[in-house]
């Protein structure tokens, strides 16, 4: 390419990218951008006691450890004739 062929392309460039630039604000006219959020009222760090009849030191703890048999050998998997 010549000199002039890329002068001519970088001037293209400028003139159709400033064209597009005004076409968009004619086009795309902005609005209003103030924004409204809505107010939420505070939360409260205090929460109402557990239902008794389901928390109770009666209840089923799931979390709770169980221990089958004695649990002394230190290698269960280890051959015992060895």
């Amino acid at each position: 390419m010549k000199q002039k062929d890329i002068l001519i392309i970088v001037a293209v460039v400028i003139v159709s990218s400033i064209l597009a630039a005004v076409a968009s604000k004619m086009i795309f006219k902005p609005t209003s951008r103030q924004q409204k959020a809505e107010v939420v009222e505070a939360f409260s760090p205090q929460f109402p006691d557990a239902d008794p009849r389901f928390f109770n030191k009666y209840s089923v703890d799931p979390t709770q450890t169980i221990q089958i048999g004695d649990g002394s050998n230190a290698v269960p998997f280890k051959d015992a004739t060895q």
